[in-house]
């Protein structure tokens, strides 16, 4: 098995917006759901959804700035490890994430095994 990182853009709910509606507890509960039964085939590895703040730190200078990609289409809200025979696999995985509901996107990239 390899290991995949999904990681997750865009969607209109983010554990830092959401809010206690029905719809959005619905929806929240369907990642539950969702990851849960990843769990159960041995499939997920780990993951967390991430904070919105934080540094980027850029080129020769190292220089320091606050420019997180912060547009709402673009943000990355969060990841997950999941193991995959292959990168195939690891799409067929992320298609059943329920971030497509709020017409997000994943970014599927294989780990790159050290020698």
């Amino acid at each position: 098995m390899e290991k995949f990182i999904l990681l997750f853009r865009g969607g209109d709910t983010h554990v830092h917006n959401a809010k206690d509606s029905e719809e959005v507890k619905a929806y929240i509960q369907s990642w539950d759901i969702w990851m849960g039964g990843l769990a159960q085939k041995g499939i997920l590895a780990g993951g967390d959804p991430l904070q919105t703040t934080g540094k980027v730190i850029i080129g020769k200078n190292k220089d320091v700035t606050n420019d997180l990609l912060m547009d709402g289409k673009e943000m990355i809200g969060g990841y997950l490890l999941v193991n995959a025979n292959d990168l195939d696999e690891a799409v067929e995985i992320a298609k059943g994430c329920p971030i497509f509901e709020e017409d997000g996107k994943v970014e599927v990239r294989q780990i790159q095994k050290r020698n």
